[in-house]
């Protein structure tokens, strides 16, 4: 009798610990954001259950938010996706993945303005791989503190800061004027020279990898 109430209460053990684990791996599921650096798709997995639409279109929007600022990281994206399957009860493993491999976080911009021309005009889009794995003669996007997000040619590679350059060396004159009264003008001339810097290391956002 002894032994038979043992069996019972080990099988009781038993299923109570398999129960517990199961309701927890039904409360598991994994999700990957797939993005090229213009546009995102997330993608959630579970063996048990097909996780809510609604949760996976909350995702595509934080994740796209995300993907053009500046200062966003491949951890801050995947905290954002976590809170969010946090918030249908959820305990998320996210995996992102981009053409450059696994958790390589591309971002998108623009071009303002003439200084890498010919290799990069004016308005033209691309494609910037957020990484501090750079080389001399990388065209680099970086944070200027006065000029906000500059793209440039990196020429030198100090232990704690980087000088760029840009592609267009040509100097460009202009001319204002301002009137005097009794009908006179005053004319200045200036000199506009390619803008070549040095920035701190951690100010180089990434790598342009496609234009």
């Amino acid at each position: 009798m002894r032994s038979r109430i043992a069996i019972i209460f080990a099988i009781l053990i038993i299923g109570t610990i398999a129960a517990t684990i199961m309701m927890q791996d039904l409360n598991n599921i994994d999700i990957t954001v797939h993005t090229n650096g213009s546009n995102v798709e997330v993608k959630s997995y579970s063996p048990f259950y097909i996780a809510p639409h609604q949760m996976d279109v909350e995702m595509e929007e934080a994740a796209m938010e995300q993907l053009v600022e500046p200062n966003s990281t491949v951890a801050s994206i995947k905290n954002e996706i976590k809170s969010i399957a946090k918030n249908y009860n959820y305990t998320a493993t996210v995996t992102l993945i981009s053409p450059y491999g696994i958790d390589q976080l591309p971002m998108p911009a623009k071009v303002n303005g003439t200084s890498m021309l010919p290799t990069l005009k004016n308005g033209q889009e691309i494609i910037v791989l957020k990484t501090k794995d750079y080389k001399v003669n990388d065209i680099v996007v970086a944070m200027h503190p006065d000029y906000g997000m500059i793209v440039k040619r990196l020429k030198v590679i100090d232990p704690d800061k980087v000088y760029l350059m840009s592609d267009n060396r040509n100097i460009e004159y202009y001319t204002t004027q301002k009137t005097l009264g009794n009908g006179l003008v005053e004319y200045d001339t200036y000199k506009k020279t390619p803008l070549d810097t040095w920035l701190p290391k951690e100010n180089v956002i990434g790598v342009v990898k496609i234009y």
